[in-house]
C-alpha cells in the first residue's frame, strides 16, 4: 500500500474542495425550473464543449485508457471514429428540433410525436442505464484507489458521491457546467505534465522518436484495423458504424449530454459547443492512449510487476509457481533493457517481439494462478497500470495533482449523470403527471430527485464488482440500451407514418432481443447499437403496416 506525502494531500484536497465550494457558491440561487434544469440558457459554446467532454471523460477514461494502450496499443482510438460524424448529424437534425420545441428533456419531444407511454418508456430506459452507469463512475476510481492506497472502499464511494451531491443539488445544471470547466483544466494540466515527465524519465539517448520505434516494434502503434473479424472489438468498421450509432444515441438522446447543450445561450452556441467537442475529443483520446504507450516504453527500461493489481502480491507470498513466473518475468525485463540500451536496431526487432510474446504468456499464466489461488482477486490489471506508475514514479505534488485529475473526472461525469437523472425524473415522470404546482415546487422536487439518485448511485457503487476493463463496462451498459433509444428518435424524426403504439411495442421487443444477444455473446457490444437501432425501426414499421394499410411516408 502507498502512503501519500503531505504535499500530495494538500494539492489533492485543495483542488477538490475548491471545485466543490466554487460550484456551490456561484450557482446557489435558482429562481425557477429553467434556471435549475437549463442553467438559465446563458451558457457559451466553449463551456458547452468542455462540459460535454467532461461528462463523457469520467475517471474511468483516465484510469483505464492508458492501461488499455499499455496492453493493446492505440487501436482503441477507433472506438471514437464515429464521434465527429455523429456531432455533425446532431447539430443539423437533433438540436434544431429540441430548440424549436423548447424542451427541458429529449424525451418531451417523443410525447408530442408519439404518445405519453412511448415518452415514459424511453425515459425509463434512460434512467435504468444511466442510473447504473452513475454508480460505476463512482465505483471505478474508488476501488482502484482503495486497492492501491489502502483507503476504505466504502468510505471512498460515499465521499465521492457526497461531494458531487453537494454542488449538484445546490446549483443544478449551471453548477455542473461551471465546475466542469475547472475540472477539465485540472485534467488537461495533469495529463500533459504526466506525459512530459514520462519522456523525461526515459534513458538518455531515448528520444520520443526512438520511443515510438520501440512501441511500434512491440505492436503498440497499430491504430487502424480494417478486418471484418467480429471477435475483434475495435476496428475501423466498428468505430464508424457501431461507434457512430452509439455516439448519435449518447450525445443526441442521452439526457446527461442533451442537458449540457440545451443550456446554451442560443442554437448556434449549442451547435458550436458540440462541434468543438467533435474536433477535440478524438485527439484527446489519442493523446491519453499515447500516455499509456509511453508508460509501456518506460517499463521496457524499468522493472514492473508481473500483475499490476496490488492484491496479486498476496498470491506471490503463497504460490511457489507464481514466484517462478516472477523470476522469469524479471529475467525477460533485464534482457529487454540490455537489448534497448542504445535504442532499437532494425535487426533486433524480432528479438524484442519474441521477448514481449514470452512475457505476455507469463502474464496470462500468472492470471490463471491468481484466479485459482483467490477467485475474488481481479486478474485483469489494465485499470491499475497508470495509477501504479503515478504513485511509484512521479514527484511529490504531481501525485496529488494526478489523483485530483482522477477524482475530478469522477465528479464531473457523476454530476452530469445525477443532474440528468433528476431532470428526467422531475420533468418526464413527476411534473408530467402532477401539473398543479408552482415553479418553486418543481425546483425543490428536482433537488430532492438529485439527492435520491445520488444515494442510489452511491448504493450501486457500494455493491458493484470490478468487471473486465472499466471503460468497456460503461460502454457495454450503454450499448445495451442506446441503439433502441436512438431508433425510437430516428422513427420520430424521419418515419412520419409510424405511430406511438407500434413504436412502444417494437421498443419492448427490441430491448428483450438485445439483452438476449448480449447474454448469449453473439456480437461485440459496439454492434448492439446498430442492431438495436435497426430492429426497433423494422419492427415499428412492420407493426404499423399490418395495423394500417396507408403508404409509408418518409421525411
Amino acid at each position: 500500500m502507498q502512503t501519500l506525502h503531505w504535499v500530495d494531500w494538500t494539492v489533492l484536497l485543495t483542488t477538490i474542495l475548491f471545485i466543490v465550494a466554487y460550484g456551490t457558491y456561484i450557482t446557489r440561487k435558482n429562481a425557477d425550473v429553467k434556471d435549475y434544469i437549463k442553467g438559465g440558457n446563458d451558457t457559451k459554446w466553449w463551456t458547452i464543449g468542455l462540459s460535454v467532454m467532461a461528462t463523457q471523460a469520467s475517471a474511468i477514461t483516465f484510469l483505464s485508457t492508458p492501461g488499455q494502450a499499455f496492453h493493446d496499443g492505440l487501436g482503441f482510438v477507433q472506438f471514437y471514429f464515429g464521434l465527429p460524424i455523429a456531432m455533425v448529424i446532431i447539430c443539423l437534425v437533433f438540436i434544431p428540433i429540441y430548440y424549436k420545441l423548447n424542451v427541458y428533456t429529449a424525451y418531451e419531444y417523443l410525447e408530442s410525436r408519439f404518445d405519453l407511454k412511448t415518452r415514459t418508456l424511453t425515459a425509463i430506459l434512460f434512467l435504468i442505464q444511466r442510473g447504473l452507469a452513475a454508480g460505476i463512475t463512482i465505483f471505478a476510481p474508488a476501488i482502484i484507489l482503495s486497492a492501491v492506497l489502502g483507503w476504505n472502499l466504502l468510505y471512498l464511494n460515499i465521499i465521492i458521491g457526497v461531494l458531487v451531491i453537494i454542488y449538484t443539488v445546490s446549483g443544478g445544471t449551471k453548477a455542473v457546467n461551471v465546475t466542469q470547466k475547472q475540472q477539465m483544466i485540472v485534467i488537461f494540466a495533469g495529463m500533459l505534465i504526466a506525459f512530459y515527465l514520462i519522456l523525461q524519465y526515459l534513458p538518455d539517448g531515448i528520444t520520443f522518436s526512438k520511443a515510438l520505434d520501440i512501441a511500434g516494434a512491440s505492436g503498440k502503434m497499430e491504430v487502424l484495423d480494417f478486418s471484418f473479424d467480429l471477435n475483434n472489438r475495435y476496428t475501423v468498421w466498428t468505430g464508424f458504424l457501431g461507434g457512430t450509432f452509439l455516439m448519435l444515441s449518447y450525445f443526441g438522446t442521452d439526457q446527461s449530454q442533451v442537458q449540457r447543450y440545451l443550456s446554451g445561450k442560443s442554437l448556434r452556441e449549442s451547435q458550436l459547443g458540440l462541434l468543438f467537442n467533435g474536433l477535440l475529443k478524438v485527439p484527446m483520446q489519442f493523446f491519453i492512449l499515447m500516455v499509456g504507450v509511453m508508460v509501456f516504453v518506460f517499463y521496457q527500461f524499468n522493472s514492473s510487476p508481473l500483475n499490476f493489481n496490488p492484491a496479486s502480491k498476496a498470491v506471490a507470498k503463497t504460490s511457489l509457481m507464481y514466484k517462478v513466473l516472477e523470476k522469469e518475468h524479471q529475467d525477460i525485463e533485464k534482457s529487454k533493457q540490455i537489448l534497448l540500451e542504445d535504442g532499437l536496431q532494425a535487426e533486433e526487432t524480432n528479438l524484442l517481439q519474441e521477448l514481449n510474446a514470452r512475457d505476455l504468456k507469463l502474464k496470462e499464466e500468472a492470471k490463471a494462478i491468481i484466479a485459482k489461488t483467490d477467485p475474488t482477486i481481479e486478474t485483469n490489471d489494465k485499470d491499475y497500470v497508470f495509477i501504479n506508475f503515478i504513485l511509484n514514479n512521479l514527484p511529490k505534488g504531481i501525485i496529488g495533482l494526478l489523483l485530483a485529475v482522477i477524482l475530478a473526472a469522477a465528479m464531473s461525469s457523476t454530476a452530469s449523470e445525477l443532474n440528468a437523472l433528476a431532470s428526467t425524473t422531475a420533468i418526464d415522470l413527476y411534473r408530467r403527471n402532477k401539473q398543479d404546482h408552482d415553479e418553486l415546487h418543481y425546483v425543490k422536487a428536482s433537488k430532492w430527485f438529485t439527492l435520491l439518485w445520488g444515494l442510489i448511485a452511491i448504493s450501486v457503487a457500494c455493491i458493484a464488482n470490478l468487471f473486465d476493463n472499466l471503460i468497456q463496462l460503461v460502454n457495454i451498459i450503454g450499448s445495451i440500451f442506446y441503439g433502441n433509444v436512438l431508433g425510437i428518435f430516428l422513427l420520430a424524426f424521419f418515419i412520419k407514418y409510424v405511430r406511438g403504439r407500434a413504436v412502444f411495442i417494437a421498443a419492448l421487443i427490441t430491448q428483450l432481443i438485445i439483452i438476449g444477444v448480449f447474454l448469449m455473446d453473439w456480437l461485440p457490444y459496439l454492434w448492439l447499437n446498430l442492431l438495436g437501432c435497426v430492429l426497433v425501426m423494422i419492427f415499428a414499421i412492420f407493426i404499423q403496416s399490418i395495423s394500417n394499410n396507408q403508404p409509408i411516408e418518409t421525411a
